[in-house]
């Protein structure tokens, strides 16, 4: 018995929203768990790249793969071992880009082998298994439940969340680079300790951001996609970034332009067809900076993972 799911890529921080805030874009992994039927024939984990484009040969293919580690949890939970198992993932979300790939095929091994299991685990031992294995809940929530994400982690590892509806006429770019940007180096350019100032700042921005998204706010949504803690340590790593911000600042149904995730993927909120109205300067800027981008424009990926 196999059974295959679907799992979107997801962009988090949302600007102001460090490790708490996560949306879900409609591009796909698909993730397939099997028992394999000849004992003794331990792991095997196959990689099908669905888009040349995207270099998938640092994935891990025994047991720090981390589909395969999300799924050891699953079994440890209901106090059994791995069997033999066959994982299949065939990627279609590029590695190391902010678009939470590793997230997807951590949420796409678990919930496969969950219903290869018949279910033993419930949504929330789902988003908590999920989260200790990525560190933290941004991707994994809007990866399995879709759409625009609050969530935490709390003490005793369970993760709590709301699911807010995003506004219809609110579209998503993607300006996804020609070179990876690993989050372990992301990280490690963010200082240990903030002042008191910009975390306030965040959390003011954070607020307005969750309000302006439930309300549909266009104006509030514009003030809200700032950020002090993350953003300008990281932006040095991210080829353009800087200069797209500053271009996109005042541009009539741009919303804003934020770090998708640790990068280097931009990602440009605007209202509209605004996005198109702008393309050709957006491109100049990124010409001029020998910059080379695949450019998607979405509505957002509501349903989550699927079984398929």
């Amino acid at each position: 018995m196999k059974v295959s799911v679907r799992v979107p890529a997801t962009s988090a921080n949302i600007g102001p929203g460090f490790d708490c805030l996560g949306l879900a874009l409609p591009l796909y992994n698909e993730v397939t768990v099997e028992e394999t039927v000849m004992p003794g024939s331990g792991i095997e984990i196959n990689i099908i790249e669905d888009n040349e484009t995207y270099d998938v040969l640092s994935v891990p293919k025994d047991e720090n793969n981390l589909a395969y580690k999300a799924i050891e949890l699953l079994y440890n939970f209901i106090g059994q071992s791995v069997s033999d198992i066959k994982i299949t993932i065939k990627t279609n979300i590029p590695v190391a880009r902010g678009l939470g790939s590793s997230a997807s095929v951590i949420v796409g091994g678990l919930i496969a082998a969950n219903e290869l299991l018949g279910r033993p685990a419930d949504e929330k031992v789902l988003l908590s298994i999920a989260s200790e294995v990525e560190g933290h809940p941004d991707n994994v929530a809007p990866a399995i439940l879709g759409g625009f994400c609050v969530s935490s982690i709390e003490n005793d590892g369970s993760v709590s969340y709301s699911k807010i509806e995003w506004p219809s006429e609110w579209k998503l770019t993607v300006l996804v680079p020609d070179y990876e940007l690993d989050t372990s180096i992301a990280r490690s350019v963010l200082p240990e300790k903030v002042s008191i100032k910009d975390a306030a700042y965040n959390v003011r921005k954070c607020a307005m951001l969750i309000d302006a998204v439930y309300r549909k706010d266009s104006e509030l949504m514009k003030l809200s996609l700032k950020d002090k803690l993350h953003q300008p340590y990281r932006e040095d790593l991210i080829k353009g970034f800087r200069e797209l911000s500053e271009y996109l600042e005042n541009k009539e149904d741009i919303l804003g332009c934020v770090i998708s995730g640790a990068g280097p993927t931009i990602l440009i909120i605007s209202k509209n067809d605004g996005f198109h109205r702008v393309q050709n300067e957006v491109d100049k800027i990124l010409s001029d900076l020998n910059v080379e981008c695949d450019i998607r424009t979405f509505n957002i990926e509501n349903e989550g993972t699927k079984v398929i």
